[in-house]
């Protein structure tokens, strides 16, 4: 939302009732429509306005009727979630920008440290800068992390409108704010050439990325440089041997892609799996269009650095509090916790790969695995072929592989991470757009031996309190994933009208099958697609092993790993789902 925007107190729907235009608020579903004063958009656009008495004058159209930025408005009014904050919440903010708290003498000063952020081009919310330096042979990572808990505090307005939405949202060119944006893009993100409070680690690694020791501290930090994951690749891949005006940046920068490379070499030593996963960004169009652009993301060397200094960060902060848990204190971790896979998932993987290569003619030593054998999964899905056919075949197993995975979930109590191979892991890392973040940073200061944050009104022990950030963190973590399907489903009903329109079919490979659906990982764009069994014109059936559609005859119809055409037959009103047709290419 644009600043303009950002002064209405209202966010509606315009219709029309007989001659006379109105505006329905959307979010706090107003049962009495406002009367609209001056020019009315479309009927259906959504528009941000000012109250007038009885009426409502628009301040900006923000989403005109009819185009996907207005589906997308439709996707989070649908699920309640809504740009602006309370007035009392607001108050609260206006104090807080005007009194900082960085001239706070308990404080440690590091404005000496050459901090910069790596993120997005786009990104206005910082949550981390980061810096490395030589000792000797060795490193010293140093991770400053934005201070949110000092500005979100038990018993504000502020603490509770956070709590209530449990993190930020994020839709194709909508996010959806946990902080207001004078925080989380003002005083509290780390934005260049500033003072800025921070939670500070300082972590050792010796030269093959092993841990050596880790120091929590609160500090005044400076960032020098707003960077981006863009930038800061052409720089790593560019001869140039300085590339920064500042040494000590580029000096930085080098060393963050020494101790990835050693991190992620610790990593696969450690048996974590890297499966083949197309990231896929979806954004809107250009104009009102209703074009979405569908962006194949390819990780650049940086963005891996980055995460692994990150997961360092919320594995040793994990174990921090973890190591200074007592019975008797008032210290209570959240811990994200991902459970190793289950037996008999790993069975039903192990006779899938058996009758994948038995299906494809492919040599069983080379194509199939068993968790009992000497090969590690990692070193199994690595080896696979990524080109041709063959490296379609692939691709089905690896989506395989990831399906016997569970989900991780936020606890109270430690538990192993088996997704990143770490003993406990925790979110401190993205404190201003995920609330366990703000409440891991006040338990940390406690660990450090800070007085406890009071408690929020109504709540009669941190015990509690923790019970409902827990709870609330893993409902917004369902939330996310059903908005971000439902954006999703946007792009696929405008790729399958344009399919169906044009009678264009599209190829992709057979990742899967279920006994009454195949999915299919199209090539472009690398997006999932669900074909319901029932609808495929040639009566097909699942053969035992999950790896055949066989015709009535026996005979194979198409296998998982082959390159398939879908065709658009139509659409099933009824069931709310498109038909399609699945074919062997």
């Amino acid at each position: 939302m644009s600043t303009k925007a950002a002064v209405a107190d209202l966010i509606c729907r315009v219709r029309r009732d007989n001659d006379t235009w109105l505006c329905v608020d959307v979010f706090d579903h107003v049962a009495e429509p406002y009367a609209l004063l001056g020019d009315a958009p479309s009927v259906g656009s959504f528009v941000s306005a000012t109250r007038e008495g009885d009426a409502v004058r628009v301040v900006e159209c923000l989403a005109v009727a009819g185009t996907a930025r207005a589906a997308v408005f439709e996707i989070a009014v649908k699920s309640g979630l809504d740009p602006r904050f309370p007035p009392a919440v607001m108050r609260e903010v206006s104090r807080l920008v005007a009194a900082p708290g960085v001239d706070d003498r308990a404080l440690e000063d590091r404005l000496d440290l050459p901090l910069v952020t790596i993120d997005d081009a786009t990104s206005r919310d910082l949550d981390q800068a980061v810096c490395v330096e030589r000792d000797g042979e060795d490193y010293v990572v140093w991770y400053a992390l934005a201070d949110a808990a000092h500005f979100v505090r038990p018993g504000s307005e502020l603490y509770a409108e956070a709590l209530r939405r449990g993190a930020s949202f994020y839709l194709p060119d909508l996010m959806i704010p946990m902080l207001p944006r004078a925080l989380s893009e003002g005083i509290v993100s780390l934005n260049p050439d500033v003072e800025r409070r921070a939670l500070l680690f300082r972590i050792e690694l010796n030269r093959q990325g092993a841990l050596g020791g880790t120091t929590v501290s609160r500090a005044r930090v400076r960032s020098r440089a707003k960077l981006s994951f863009e930038g800061v690749q052409r720089f790593l891949d560019s001869s140039d041997p300085q590339g920064f005006d500042d040494d000590a940046i580029a000096t930085s920068l080098r060393l963050l892609h020494e101790v990835g490379r050693v991190r992620v070499a610790d990593a696969e030593e450690r048996d974590i799996v890297h499966y083949r996963r197309q990231e896929v960004k979806t954004h809107l169009g250009p104009g009102d269009g209703l074009a979405f652009l569908i962006g194949k993301g390819l990780r650049m060397d940086v963005e891996r650095d980055n995460e692994q200094i990150s997961l360092l960060c919320n594995m040793e902060g994990a174990r921090i509090l973890r190591d200074g848990d007592r019975g008797d204190d008032e210290i209570h971790p959240i811990y994200r916790v991902h459970a190793a896979p289950p037996r008999d998932k790993i069975a039903h993987f192990e006779q899938f790969l058996v009758a994948l290569a038995k299906s494809h003619g492919l040599d069983a030593k080379r194509w199939t695995w068993r968790q009992s054998g000497k090969e590690a999964l990692s070193t199994f899905l690595e080896r696979l072929p990524s080109d041709g056919a063959e490296g379609r075949i692939a691709q089905a197993i690896h989506r395989q592989a990831v399906l016997v995975n569970g989900r991780s979930v936020f606890r109270q109590e430690p538990g192993a991470h088996y997704g990143i191979g770490a003993e406990v892991y925790a979110r401190f890392s993205a404190p201003m757009r995920e609330m366990v973040g703000v409440f891991l940073h006040q338990e940390m200061w406690e660990n450090l031996g800070e007085p406890a944050a009071p408690l929020p009104s109504g709540v009669k022990s941190g015990e509690e309190l923790r019970d409902r950030i827990v709870a609330r963190a893993n409902e917004a973590k369902e939330i996310q994933k059903h908005i971000t399907g439902d954006a999703n489903r946007l792009v696929l009903d405008q790729l399958l009208e344009e399919s169906r329109r044009t009678k264009h079919a599209l190829e992709g490979t057979l990742v899967g099958l279920t006994p009454t659906k195949a999915h299919v990982l199209l090539d472009a764009p690398p997006i999932d697609l669900k074909v319901y069994l029932m609808d495929v014109p040639t009566p097909v059936k699942v053969d035992a092993g999950l790896a055949n559609l066989r015709d009535a005859s026996g005979a194979v119809h198409a296998s998982v790993g082959d390159e398939v055409r879908l065709r658009v037959l139509g659409r099933d009103e009824r069931r709310d789902r498109w038909r399609l047709d699945l074919e062997r290419a």
